[in-house]
């Protein structure tokens, strides 16, 4: 990734900073960091919470920038997202996946000659009921994410049935206060009905698959003070493609939250096999600005 787009990152949190005087009254980390699909939550996986720290009767957002590099694929986000009252939240995200050692795959056994994919996701979240902090069940939220392949002749040429879809979840958060070592934990489950390939990168639905499968995700985070957070995530992914196996993912994850409207994130993932290139494991960093 050029330089460019953290530079104009950091003008723009440099412009929120001198333009907004109150950044929300939620406590410090509570909004999670942005998702590689705009969603507030991990780095994989979109928790219950809502991004930015508006609560209620306050807007807030984030910007974010995201890069993954694995074996044989890299993968660059670029996400923002809107909180209205600490209920609704609005996302948009542009993912370009650059296709590296796959190029000559493709153009060995299909004759194409692309080496990247990009995907536009525009995303909804409701809050649903309860508090991460203080309700004993958590809080529960409902979202949608709408995703648009805009490079569609790689995923077409694999078998993939539309270049368009709709993944729909719900998810519940809870925070346990000093329930580790006297630190606060953070648990996540998620469950999504999708038909997208490697998350819409390859397309939705297939001739192994053409339908909506109920898919679960997890993440823990454990707080070891207010500013730094680890912890680990799973993605249970469908399998539409006869092409290749699709595999679920995992990753395991440090954020770093030195100012509330700065969040840092690193993490080690493994995307298991991603079409037909084994074994796809490698580093990612995420640099999200809050508002």
């Amino acid at each position: 990734m050029t330089a460019r787009p953290f530079i104009t990152l950091t003008l723009a949190l440099l412009v929120a900073q001198t333009a907004v005087a109150d950044i929300g009254s939620r406590i410090w980390a509570t909004g999670g960091v942005t998702t590689i699909e705009g969603s507030a939550g991990g780095g994989l996986v979109p928790w219950a919470l809502l991004g930015s720290y508006a609560s209620d009767e306050e807007w807030g957002g984030t910007l974010a920038l995201s890069r993954a590099e694995v074996d044989d694929y890299s993968l660059s986000v670029t996400g923002a997202g809107l909180n209205w009252n600490n209920r609704l939240e609005i996302t948009v995200a542009r993912q370009t996946l650059d296709l590296d050692s796959l190029v000559f795959t493709l153009k060995d056994g299909f004759g194409l000659e692309q080496d990247e994919l990009n995907q536009d996701i525009f995303g909804a979240k409701v809050r649903l009921a309860g508090d991460v902090l203080y309700t004993p069940w958590g809080q529960w939220s409902a979202g949608i994410q709408y995703k648009r392949q805009r490079d569609f002749t790689v995923p077409s040429a694999i078998g993939a049935r539309d270049d368009s879809g709709t993944d729909v979840f719900v998810s519940g958060s809870k925070l346990f206060f000093a329930a580790v070592m006297e630190r606060n934990l953070l648990v996540n489950l998620t469950a999504r009905a999708t038909r997208a390939n490697q998350g819409g990168l390859l397309g939705f639905g297939g001739d192994r698959n053409n339908s909506h499968e109920l898919m679960m995700e997890g993440s823990v985070g454990l707080f070891l003070n207010r500013q730094w957070l680890v912890g680990a995530e799973y993605r249970q992914k469908p399998d539409n493609l006869g092409f290749a196996t699709e595999d679920d993912w995992w990753d395991l994850f440090v954020a770093w939250v030195p100012d509330r409207r700065l969040a840092v994130t690193g993490a080690l993932v493994n995307l298991g096999d991603v079409a037909t290139l084994e074994d796809q494991q490698g580093l990612y960093l995420s640099l999200q600005g809050s508002f």
